[in-house]
């Protein structure tokens, strides 16, 4: 059965408009773990537009499941990860300009530097998923550089306007996932997944985990964290 991790980015969103005390991601995450996510997780971003260190910290010391800390491959990040020590570093591409994270990691143009970056991590018994498009190269490359796993990026999926290119996206992320279960890689998914799309790329079993942020912060606005949580739970699962 395929694992929860609630992002809790946006709930960081919505105080950082206002610099204000609340809503705190710290409590969106007790209540989403208690509503029975298996894990948490954070983007730590350069520009700190949400998600904040004293956040990081607070939630190293709160989250009970698994903390995975999305973050990009600099030295800064490689600090705070070292410090913080989250149960998993999901590295990801960043941009300034972005809304949000829009494809995966060039792997090619930076494969000895991952190397580098992913074994100081894992020698501090932190797991390593890198964010990735969902093609043959980056899965290999991905293995070559010594990640624990890949999070594939359901992006295109998520935003296919037609039956049939939602067709071709899940066929591209189903091959993708069955060759790094075939590698040896723990596989994840994420990006654009929502309450309408998630049955039918959860219908592939060997993804183990799944983090989703947005669709589930947007709907708890109505329902609240919990509801929202124990929703897509019960359609990821």
């Amino acid at each position: 059965m395929a694992r929860l991790s609630v992002n809790v980015d946006h709930v960081a969103t919505v105080r950082q408009a206002r610099l204000a005390n609340e809503p705190d991601p710290v409590e969106a995450a007790l209540r989403a773990e208690t509503a029975g996510a298996d894990g948490i997780t954070v983007h730590l971003r350069e520009d700190r537009r949400h998600i904040q260190d004293r956040d990081l910290l607070l939630l190293r010391r709160t989250v009970k499941t698994r903390l995975n800390l999305e973050m990009a491959a600099t030295e800064e990040m490689h600090s705070i990860a070292l410090e913080v020590k989250p149960d998993m570093v999901t590295l990801v591409p960043e941009k300034r300009q972005e809304l949000t994270t829009e494809g995966g990691l060039d792997l090619r143009t930076h494969t000895e530097s991952l190397k580098r970056f992913v074994a100081s991590l894992r020698d501090a018994s932190i797991d390593v998923n890198l964010f990735i498009d969902p093609v043959p190269d980056a899965v290999k490359m991905s293995h070559r550089i010594g990640a624990s796993g890949v999070e594939v990026h359901t992006g295109l999926y998520a935003e296919a306007r037609t039956a049939r290119d939602r067709i071709v996206e899940l066929k591209r992320i189903s091959d993708s996932v069955m060759l790094a279960k075939r590698l040896g890689l723990k596989v994840h998914a994420g990006h654009g997944l929502d309450y309408h799309n998630i049955k039918d790329i959860a219908s592939i079993r060997e993804i183990e985990e799944f983090a989703i942020g947005f669709s589930i912060i947007a709907r708890s606005i109505y329902t609240g964290i919990e509801e929202a949580v124990r929703e897509m739970v019960r359609l990821v699962s």
